[in-house]
């Protein structure tokens, strides 16, 4: 199985790049969100430590936008909980999909959680700042102060860029996408 790891800023395409391969995709924002609606366990460690904001379950993704707008460093509390059950899903996800010829990985802090492989294909997304600004404002719980902590806790870009194997421009034309997505399948 290879592993594909798709990269970029936040609201560049990695999410709609990643199921252009018509492979496996295990998507961390995703798995994240199904914590939040669904693992009872994740909410009990949450409530514990901000009992101040989490209130109910399912946990309601706003709770979390206080929680983290409240203390610089409650990101970081929230990490040590959520992380490990994600670890464990993608373990899981790998497992269950290692006969497939490719699986994709749509993480944001994939090396910078040491979550690659040495023989990971990295693909980077790469859009136009302006582009992914209108885009990120038409999400239903945008909020620029969020999107800067999360960005903060990313690699730069170009560092990302640099270790890719592949640059896939998103200029959120489908076309495009899927001629380069045909191109890396051809050379991976």
């Amino acid at each position: 199985m290879i592993r594909i790891a798709v990269l970029g800023d936040i609201g560049s395409g990695k999410s709609y790049v990643a199921k252009q391969f018509g492979y496996p995709v295990f998507n961390a924002d995703i798995e994240v969100a199904k914590l939040y609606k669904k693992n009872k366990k994740c909410y009990k460690k949450l409530k514990k430590t901000f009992p101040k904001y989490i209130s109910k379950f399912p946990i309601n993704k706003n709770e979390i936008s206080h929680v983290i707008l409240a203390k610089k460093n409650n990101i970081k509390k929230i990490e040590k909980i959520i992380h490990p059950q994600i670890k464990k899903n993608l373990n899981s996800f790998i497992s269950k999909n290692k006969r497939k010829k490719f699986v994709l990985l749509d993480i944001p802090l994939l090396i910078e959680k040491k979550l690659n492989r040495k023989n990971d294909i990295l693909v980077f997304v790469q859009a136009k700042n302006k582009e992914v600004v209108k885009r990120l404002k038409k999400r239903k719980n945008f909020n620029k102060k969020i999107v800067k902590i999360l960005q903060k806790l990313q690699l730069s870009l170009e560092y990302k860029k640099k270790m890719s194997d592949f640059v896939v421009k998103n200029n959120f034309n489908n076309h495009s996408i899927k001629k380069n997505v045909k191109n890396i399948l051809k050379n991976a």
